[in-house]
């Protein structure tokens, strides 16, 4: 027959291995979100612009410089520490803004390199 003092160690013992799995699965977690975060490179403005990056994604990073919007055309200018790029974007950030960009890389002759901002 179970005695109170039995149903109490049983119970600590379930407690106990429920909370060793949740600790291992926050564990797990957080492993998987450090590593996954890792998956977006940044790449240097000066860099993205060649073009072996056209028509592929890319993530560049840097200050807002200039917004403009006109009709249904709206974009940026974001600038790192050696140079900037053009961003078409149907969100404008602040001017000043430091921002992290992904999109598709598009190069028009005359105009030259700007990325298509993606949204997720």
């Amino acid at each position: 027959m179970l005695t109170l003092h039995k149903y109490k160690s049983i119970l600590l013992i379930i407690i106990g291995d429920f909370m060793k799995y949740l600790l291992g699965f926050t564990i797990l977690g957080l492993v998987l979100l450090v590593l996954f975060s890792g998956c977006i490179s940044v790449i240097a403005i000066k860099d993205v612009k060649n073009d072996s990056y056209v028509g592929k994604e890319v993530t560049v990073q840097g200050t807002v410089e200039g917004t403009i919007k006109i009709a249904d055309l709206s974009g940026y200018t974001i600038k790192d520490t050696n140079d900037s790029i053009a961003v078409y974007s149907l969100n404008l950030p602040k001017e000043g803004d430091k921002k992290t960009v992904t999109g598709t890389l598009r190069k028009v002759p005359f105009i030259g390199y700007y990325i298509e901002e993606t949204y997720n």
